[in-house]
């Protein structure tokens, strides 16, 4: 359960990421309201996978994954392109996230 909360945690930090991008510097109302509900969602479910997910693991975890989803998300909707050492990087955060999910006695809660 608390991976699964960390996982909105992340997609809440995202929604407010990508509204950031369409708030133009605060200067659009509705954009610049999303992105702070995500991100005061996004932080209260943070505060709630601190009971039992290390904090070192859940930060790693919770920006890793919102690094790799924005840069989907730029790549999709804004049409930034990706050059080769941007995807290799992408790649080592994930591989990041798998090695402690799956090696890590830190993670395990």
């Amino acid at each position: 359960m608390p991976y699964l909360i960390l996982l909105f945690a992340v997609i809440a930090e995202t929604i407010g990421t990508t509204a950031l991008h369409a708030s133009q510097q605060f200067t659009r109302l509705w954009p610049s309201v999303i992105v702070v509900l995500a991100y005061a969602i996004s932080f209260y479910l943070l505060s709630l996978t601190l009971r039992t997910i290390p904090v070192g693991i859940m930060y790693a975890i919770w920006s890793g994954l919102g690094i790799v989803l924005i840069a989907i998300i730029a790549f999709l909707v804004y049409g930034q392109r990706l050059d080769l050492p941007a995807i290799i990087g992408i790649g080592l955060i994930l591989a990041g996230i798998i090695t402690i999910q799956l090696f890590s006695d830190s993670a395990r809660h």
